[in-house]
């Protein structure tokens, strides 16, 4: 099992060197990833953490750590793809990954905060199709040389569209969410599966249900990475009350630790995200350190 830990964009921290800070710390502790989160405006429960403190672009943070890091891959947990224009965020992706050398993966999902969607003047009602196409135009520029879409809402052909990713086919696209279109976005579209707060049996369970869908699809299911981001208490409990109801594990025992993450490896997460819960810049490096001398090796 591989695993990444989330740089704290989303927390607040005033001084954003403090933030970055972290990308060369994981590697430096030998993690397999780093990863960021995605929000555009401070509200419902962002604004309930952290009001009007900093919440830095994920894109705009992967693309300082690409130059600060050499082997980490940089991830997103998860872009809200409704939220960004395919063709401009293509182009970012693809220039990351030029960057960086081949080391960027997008984990993508269809986004739920609801005065979110109402500040961009985005509806809801949407979401599913805006992205189905968006990951459908990624795809087309990413790989096709002369790229060509046609829908009511993009039209384009007799274009050319550089740079091309490093990763090929193209990059790694991991489906965030474990409702049953998720779910089957991943198995039909997607490179990986990757939920949030899944306990093991859950885990489990819906891997097998997207493995069935792709093998019923043609797609070979190995082919799909099985990913988890699985929050790690900080400060003895969850990060908002829309986590309340996720599974997490705790961060004060290495051993209990341990035990929670093999139970999800033996339930088939191949890649586990530990998403720390604070903004505390201490506690993270003391986790971040914890981890990966008490805990990580006992999986090598």
């Amino acid at each position: 099992m591989k695993f990444g830990v989330t740089i704290p964009n989303n927390w607040g921290i005033e001084d954003p060197q403090q933030v970055l800070d972290f990308g060369p710390l994981a590697e430096e502790l030998g993690y397999d990833s780093v990863w960021v989160m995605d929000h555009l405006f401070n509200t419902g429960y962002i604004r309930e953490r952290l009001e009007g403190k900093p919440y830095y672009h994920p894109m705009s943070t992967l693309s300082y750590l690409a130059a600060t890091t050499k082997r980490v891959m940089l991830g997103t947990s998860v872009l809200v793809l409704p939220y960004h224009n395919p063709v401009e965020l293509a182009k970012y992706a693809a220039s990351l990954d030029q960057i960086s050398g081949g080391r960027v993966i997008l984990g993508v999902g269809v986004g739920a905060m609801t005065e979110e969607f109402d500040a961009l003047g985005i509806s809801m009602r949407d979401r599913a199709s805006l992205t189905n196409e968006c990951i459908a135009i990624m795809k087309e520029l990413w790989t096709n040389p002369s790229p060509s879409y046609q829908s009511q809402r993009w039209k384009f052909t007799d274009l050319l569209f550089s740079p091309k990713p490093v990763q090929k086919p193209h990059i790694p696209l991991w489906i965030g969410g474990s409702s049953p279109g998720a779910m089957r976005r991943a198995a039909l579209q997607g490179d990986g599966w990757h939920p949030t707060g899944l306990s093991p049996e859950e885990f489990s369970i819906g891997r097998r249900e997207i493995e069935e869908m792709a093998t019923a699809a043609g797609r070979a299911p190995e082919s799909l990475t099985m990913s988890l981001r699985i929050e790690v208490e900080a400060h003895g409990g969850p990060s908002s009350s829309r986590s309340a109801g996720r599974a997490r594990i705790s961060g004060d025992d290495p051993d209990a630790m341990a035990a929670s993450l093999a139970a999800y490896e033996t339930a088939g997460v191949q890649h586990v995200v530990l998403a720390l819960n604070t903004g505390d810049v201490d506690t993270i490096t003391r986790l971040m350190e914890t981890i990966a001398r008490e805990v990580i090796p006992r999986f090598l």
